[in-house]
């Protein structure tokens, strides 16, 4: 299956809905992250941390964003990959991915218009809140979420 094109870059208003979208989901659970997109060339075009965010998640965000828009794929491949073993432990030899869930090309009009690369907490996590900024793009509903210590509708029944 061939690829998706890439496309112009994610404009600023595109950029602040997926990051506010991903914020939100971040927020709802109490996850300190940083948020990271970058555009179709892999430039940065918003970095965003949340309070308390760890320093160090600041060039991880980015490099999973990065990751995501450089190869066309989830982030999350790679992790996969490495995690398989074999053949798969090659890629820790390149420099110019990240191997971690949490980061998702942003596609708007069958193009690749840029990434979404989250940190601060698990990388399945970081996942979650990319997934709520990708979906925001493409107009999908947020995946449903609860707060820290609440119950989801209908639990405990």
């Amino acid at each position: 299956m061939k690829p998706l094109p890439y496309g112009a870059p994610i404009t600023l208003d595109q950029a602040r809905a997926v990051t506010a979208a991903a914020e939100a989901e971040a927020a709802a659970h109490d996850w300190p992250m940083v948020i990271a997109i970058v555009g179709s060339g892999g430039q940065l075009v918003m970095l965003h941390a949340l309070d308390q965010a760890q320093h160090g998640s600041v060039p991880v965000a980015q490099g999973k964003a990065e990751t995501a828009v450089n190869f066309r794929r989830p982030s999350k491949l790679f992790e996969d990959a490495v995690a398989s073993g074999g053949l798969g432990l090659r890629l820790l030899g390149m420099h110019n991915l990240l191997p971690l869930d949490g980061g998702l090309p942003l596609i708007a009009d069958g193009c690749v218009i840029g990434a979404i690369g989250v940190s601060g907490m698990q990388s399945t996590q970081d996942a979650q809140v990319a997934a709520a900024g990708a979906a925001a793009l493409a107009g999908e509903p947020a995946p449903a979420t609860t707060r820290r210590g609440s119950r989801a509708p209908g639990a405990g029944r």
